[in-house]
């Protein structure tokens, strides 16, 4: 069977010729705005054809809160009539207009801070951060808690949910790329920190909790190659240093010589000196 080449062909795509009849009816598609004031519809600013005897007019939107948005009119007629009818009035956002931001489900929404006191945040049944307790893992401990002594959490993190979390932390304010951290001596790092508890499990060798009070990460998890400046071995004896002792200055011409003149009764320097008290 020897190729025939194509059977059908394409349909060939022709613009649309604007109808004049509807691209005059500037003031039918104003008139056809009723929804807002007239002082809310602004300048004509063109007629676009949408199909045979089918013109959108666009107009300026001069409402609060709708910089850049349009009036969209869209109006007809029928052939060989010259009476123009509406078909619908919209508002509809040009190039430059301010949109709200795109619909998010809630659980996408959410951020790291956003849950407060009373709040409940339920975990979809396959979340994929989580595991089934029972299923053996890789973490140590996991396994040590589950399944010698027979006990554990219903669900705990899976190996993707694990990786996520240390990803998350690492690049965090708590990682090695902090400005903290940055900032600190080269061997100021956590891992080799006296306050630095080391977590259980497989994120071990990578993760603990800071325990310097006077820290900025404590409480936090850090990652073992962050650091800071209250590093435990960040010893600085203060120097001593000479206080030089100044004589003793007496300005001279600031003291006014003085009489005194003793009162009746008084002892004379020659006398002298008398007992205490009397016998």
């Amino acid at each position: 069977m020897g190729n025939n080449g194509r059977v059908t062909r394409p349909a060939s795509a022709r613009a649309a010729r604007l109808d004049q009849v509807c691209a005059a009816a500037v003031e039918v598609a104003r008139d056809a705005i009723t929804e807002v004031e007239s002082s809310d519809i602004g300048d004509h600013l063109r007629a676009v054809a949408d199909g045979d005897r089918l013109v959108t007019h666009y107009f300026e939107c001069r409402l609060a809160g709708y910089r850049g948005w349009r009036w969209a009119v869209t109006v007809t007629r029928v052939p060989r009539s010259r009476h123009v009818t509406v078909c619908e009035t919209v508002l509809l956002p040009g190039s430059d207009a301010l949109l709200a931001p795109g619909w998010l489900p809630w659980q996408e929404r959410l951020k790291p801070g956003d849950l407060g006191p009373g709040d409940l945040l339920p975990t979809p049944s396959d979340d994929d951060r989580l595991a089934p307790g029972y299923l053996l893992s890789d973490d140590p401990a996991v396994e040590e808690t589950s399944w010698e002594l027979g006990l554990g959490r219903p669900r705990v993190l899976s190996r993707e949910g694990r990786a996520e979390a240390a990803q998350r932390w690492y690049d965090g304010d708590h990682g090695p790329s902090a400005p903290i951290s940055a900032a600190a001596p080269a061997a100021a790092r956590c891992g080799t920190c006296g306050f630095y508890l080391p977590l259980a499990g497989a994120l071990r060798l990578a993760f603990g909790a800071c325990g310097n009070f006077y820290a900025p990460d404590d409480g936090r998890v850090v990652s073992a190659d962050h650091g800071c400046g209250a590093h435990s071995e960040t010893l600085v004896e203060a120097a001593e240093t000479a206080v030089d002792e100044l004589p003793t200055v007496y300005d001279d011409s600031a003291v006014e010589a003085m009489s005194v003149s003793r009162a009746a009764g008084s002892v004379e320097a020659s006398e002298p000196a008398e007992p205490y008290g009397h016998s």
